[in-house]
């Protein structure tokens, strides 16, 4: 079996991999606790990869169809943050909790949303340079927002967040970047088992929080799931209308609703164990399985469904 094949596999696989290891975390979680140092370098990995995937024209969309990329990325910044306080609020969650929420909402877009804006016939393109360019505005977007959103209920170290996301996230694009522009070749042949990388490493993330937060899991648990369903689900949703309401087609409402409901909730879990406790990366972590499954279903409904063919607006 090629490096393509495990690639693609392990990508298909991901939700139920990553399932599984937040159960085995939940049911052993001693073997796991002392992962939790590893987890900003395992997301630093994953970013690498990402960074080593970026090319130029990539933020081609930016250029091209600057109205409809601001529409996504405002939206992936407004939308999720206050949807994530409003359901911290609604469903009255403990401090830790909330933050968890408030900060899943206020991260950048997740790279998964790229392939499933794919297989929803979505503008790939725009989807891209949503990812990229959420993932630009993290160091000085993220930590604001969890500091304006999350302060009531516990302390933020905003300076922290901020240094934490440009090393786990901004230094190591720029590496990968670097490494495709000088040297091509070692990157191309790397880039086929970059999936397998990146799921290993969330896995790894998810049983590193869930093992440390095993007895939020067993109390809060069911809770925390309702809430994030209904985070991604709103997401996706008021994604979708927001691109509508300002005349966006057909396939750039796909991948506007798909970038603002899935988030980078690997870097929020990281953040969240770092800079708060294991329970605050519980709904990053319950997050990381679900909006892959909901983006999956969500991707094999439209797929079905090709979007009408239209001259894309400025």
């Amino acid at each position: 079996m090629d490096a393509r094949v495990i690639g693609e596999k392990a990508g298909t696989w991901f939700p139920l991999v990553v399932l599984a290891a937040g159960a085995v975390a939940v049911w052993q979680p001693e073997p796991f606790t002392g992962l939790g140092p590893a987890v900003p370098w395992l997301l630093a990995a994953i970013m690498l990869g990402m960074g080593m995937t970026l090319r130029p024209s990539d933020l081609g969309a930016a250029i091209t169809r600057p109205a409809a990329l601001a529409v996504g990325v405002a939206a992936q910044f407004v939308v999720m943050p206050l949807v994530g306080l409003a359901l911290a609020k609604a469903f009255d969650l403990s401090p830790a909790l909330a933050v968890g929420v408030i900060l899943v909402g206020s991260a950048p877009g997740g790279t998964a949303s790229n392939v499933m804006v794919y297989l929803a016939k979505g503008d790939t393109a725009l989807s891209v340079a949503m990812t990229t360019v959420s993932t630009l505005l993290a160091p000085l977007l993220t930590p604001l927002l969890v500091l304006w959103l999350a302060g009531d209920y516990l302390p933020v170290d905003t300076r922290g967040l901020l240094v934490s996301i440009l090393q786990i996230v901004l230094a190591p694009i720029a590496i990968g970047v670097l490494l495709r522009l000088f040297l091509p070749g070692v990157v191309e042949r790397l880039l086929d088992v970059m999936p397998l990388v990146s799921v290993l490493g969330i896995t790894l993330v998810v049983l590193a929080v869930v093992a440390g937060s095993a007895d939020t899991v067993l109390s809060a648990g069911l809770l925390v799931a309702v809430v994030v369903v209904l985070h991604n689900g709103v997401g996706l949703l008021l994604g979708y209308l927001a691109a509508r309401a300002v005349g966006l087609d057909e396939s750039a409402r796909r991948a506007v609703s798909i970038e603002v409901g899935m988030q980078n909730s690997g870097l929020a879990a990281g953040l969240a164990a770092v800079h708060f406790s294991p329970a605050a990366a519980l709904p990053a972590a319950l997050f990381s399985v679900w909006h892959n499954v909901s983006g999956s279903l969500l991707a094999s409904w439209w797929s079905r469904r090709p979007a009408p063919e239209t001259t894309p607006k400025p």
